[in-house]
């Protein structure tokens, strides 16, 4: 599918599920904003809130671009509308409310009881607006214990378990290179968010109550029910998954690596036979996962050395004309230049300073009413005076006085 195709195919922000809903944003670099960018992606009018002089710090992370602005920040505030508001100011707060007046829904991701403390918690809002929603996003929740802390992805992914499994046995943990916490999070608050929209009708507005710790822990798939009825601690088993075998990676003779997942019945006896064991492939031993899981060293030495005799793409097609799922681990490079990730549209080419820049599309695909890219991320309080004029109703010398004072 060409880009020309995919653009005609996207709806306008007017026809996506989520237009005639506006977000106001409150939050800072990726939990909330993620979530925001969600929203916005499926036709939510997002209204990002930034302080004046600085902006969100993801501004100025990782690469920059010729302008100083980081190519991060341009995808992750796509088709939003940046306004600053200094909201350690009273004037600065008295701006928020009334854009939290306006708006369906307020994601933010301070430290528990920042908002309270400036008078703009939900409590603070209800009589006014009943069936305003918050979404309220931090590292250990907006009760328990914990919740005073403050909770960043890295610590959140520690203690809800996802580093703990991951790594070699033995070894220092290891994190993926990413903040997987932050997009979690941003991922439960959307969907917190969409569920609240549907029972407006019957409640009003509510709380979204979304933590990292949460998120990261909603990941554990059976790792609670087998400690509470076998006492067992899932441990990290480096490349593999406990349990289930063969799954695991192997090096090709080429160096690069390919990802084997052989673990179903029917599966392995191809597999097997491919790699020329046909005696494993029969072996009643290994007729099922509970076998194999006995056999595990054995058959994964078989793999091993088969992968080892061999190039990726050799390997691959062999596989793939026997019918077992395998795959190669690709880097950004890779998917960029993969013809399958460009046939399912998960690149979109925004212009920045009058220059293309691939961003990644923001699945589910919706047959009759896509998400889309329209603008990329925007110039600090690019939007000021739009939303503080047309949507407040304030005048340009009001606005004027506000900036020059450092409210706006």
């Amino acid at each position: 599918m060409t880009e020309a195709i995919r653009q005609a195919e996207r709806q306008t922000a007017a026809q996506r599920p989520l237009a005639g809903i506006r977000v106001l944003e409150l939050g800072q670099l990726l939990a909330g904003p993620f979530a925001a960018s969600v929203l916005g992606y499926f036709g939510a009018e997002v209204i990002k809130v930034e302080p004046p002089g600085s902006g969100d710090p993801l501004r100025n992370w990782r690469q920059l671009d010729a302008g100083g602005t980081s190519y991060w920040w341009r995808s992750l505030a796509r088709n939003k509308r940046s306004v600053t508001v200094n909201l350690r100011e009273v004037e600065g707060r008295d701006i928020a409310r009334e854009l939290m007046l306006r708006s369906d829904v307020v994601v933010e991701n301070f430290k528990p009881g920042t908002l309270e403390k400036w008078a703009l918690g939900p409590e603070d809002l209800r009589a006014e607006h009943p069936e305003l929603i918050f979404a309220r996003i931090s590292g250990y929740g907006q009760r328990g214990p914990y919740s005073h802390l403050p909770g960043f992805a890295s610590v959140c992914e520690a203690m809800g378990g996802l580093r703990y499994v991951n790594g070699q046995p033995g070894e220092v943990p290891v994190r993926p290179n990413l903040s997987i916490g932050d997009s979690l999070a941003g991922l439960h608050a959307v969907i917190g968010v969409l569920l609240s929209l549907l029972a407006r009708g019957r409640c009003g507005g509510q709380v979204v109550d979304v933590a990292i710790l949460d998120s990261v822990f909603n990941l554990m798939e059976g790792v609670v029910p087998e400690y509470s009825g076998a006492g067992v601690v899932r441990q990290p088993s480096g490349s593999t998954v406990t349990g289930i075998v063969p799954t695991n990676t192997y090096r090709c003779d080429d160096g690069h690596f390919v990802v084997i997942g052989g673990n179903g019945d029917s599966i392995f006896q191809r597999l097997m036979r491919v790699a020329g064991h046909p005696e494993m492939a029969d072996d009643p031993r290994m007729a099922d996962n509970a076998g194999r899981v006995a056999c595990e060293a054995q058959i994964d030495a078989a793999l091993a050395a088969w992968c080892a005799s061999l190039p990726r793409e050799e390997i691959l097609a062999r596989l793939s004309e026997a019918s077992v799922p395998a795959g190669p681990i690709y880097s950004v490079a890779d998917m960029l230049g993969d013809e399958h990730f460009r046939e399912r549209g998960l690149f979109e080419e925004l212009e920045v300073d009058g220059k293309p820049l691939s961003v990644p599309a923001l699945p589910p695909f919706l047959s009759a009413t896509p998400g889309g890219s329209d603008w990329a991320g925007p110039a600090l309080g690019e939007h000021s005076d739009a939303v503080l004029g047309e949507l407040l109703g304030h005048d340009a010398a009001r606005i004027a006085d506000w900036r020059a004072r450092g409210i706006v």
